[in-house]
């Protein structure tokens, strides 16, 4: 099984959210009132089933979580919201924060929680004055300082963890290249693990560049063995108590990525019980 956790198969897209959000709508109703860390601004807390969802996708460095979740947001109709994209944005911005966050970066110094959650503060709060209903968030929260602070200003419905082996993961991340030319990502890491003692067997192809892109290709300078191996590390140590945090809440789900997306998106739809509604969207289109 590619899923650790399964949830029964409903028919429809409101059903999968009555199925999985039950917990949600007695933690919404009960928080109605709760102060929000976010300073002045409020989330309209809703009954799960008259929104859309509320997702968090965690994953190590490389597991490729940013693109599982966008293809999420763009089936469901909901942002993907990556904190990592909030800072970006922030930094080629001129806004309050920009000038503060540049000498952190430089520094190579971690962007504070009060950073982090003000900008996110900031999209929610753009998105629900343009009428957004539901997210996926992307790099939040890494602690469980920042867990806390989100419960007490919404509900989160469902936590996906993507899981790869510690070996995959530091091939994927080696052989991550960029065209200087064009800024395009692409990755020449040929994976292929045999299945062997339990362990299912994994295969990713390579994303090769075009012929134009191909004498043009650089490696990050961050992208070598040792500096790969202790960032996860540290993500390891970090990431545990969150997830323990949000398994004793029933909330998480670990899904073990077969290969490439080829092999992984159909499983995963099927994991969350959203293929079906993925081949109703298909047919649609």
């Amino acid at each position: 099984m590619a899923a650790i956790t399964r949830f029964s198969k409903p028919s429809a897209i409101s059903h999968v959210r009555r199925c999985l959000y039950s917990s949600s709508a007695v933690a919404a109703e009960s928080n109605q009132h709760a102060p929000s860390p976010f300073g002045d601004y409020k989330i309209t807390r809703r009954n799960p089933s008259e929104r859309n969802v509320q997702w968090v996708f965690l994953g190590s460095p490389g597991v490729g979580k940013g693109t599982y979740a966008s293809r999420l947001s763009n089936l469901l109709g909901v942002p993907h919201i990556a904190t990592g994209d909030l800072v970006r944005e922030e930094l080629a911005s001129s806004g309050p924060i920009a000038k503060q966050l540049t000498e952190i970066v430089n520094q190579g110094k971690l962007v504070s929680d009060e950073i982090i959650i003000s900008l996110l503060s900031k999209r929610l709060k753009a998105g629900e004055a343009k009428g957004e209903s539901g997210f996926i968030l992307d790099g939040f929260p890494r602690t469980i300082n920042q867990a806390e602070i989100l419960k007490g200003v919404t509900d989160i419905d469902l936590v996906v963890n993507l899981r790869l082996p510690e070996s995959v993961l530091i091939e994927k991340c080696l052989g991550r290249r960029i065209c200087g030319q064009c800024g395009k990502n692409f990755n020449v890491a040929s994976i292929d693990v045999k299945g062997q003692n339990g362990s299912p067997a994994i295969c990713m192809a390579p994303l090769l560049p075009p012929s134009s892109c191909m004498s043009k290709l650089v490696t990050r300078s961050d992208d070598t063995e040792e500096v790969v191996k202790e960032r996860l590390r540290i993500y390891n140590e970090k990431s545990q108590p969150l997830e323990d945090y949000y398994r004793n809440q029933g909330k998480l789900m670990e899904f073990n990525l077969p290969g490439g997306i080829p092999e992984s998106w159909p499983k995963l739809l099927e994991a969350l019980n959203l293929d079906e509604f993925d081949e109703r969207q298909s047919v649609a289109a």
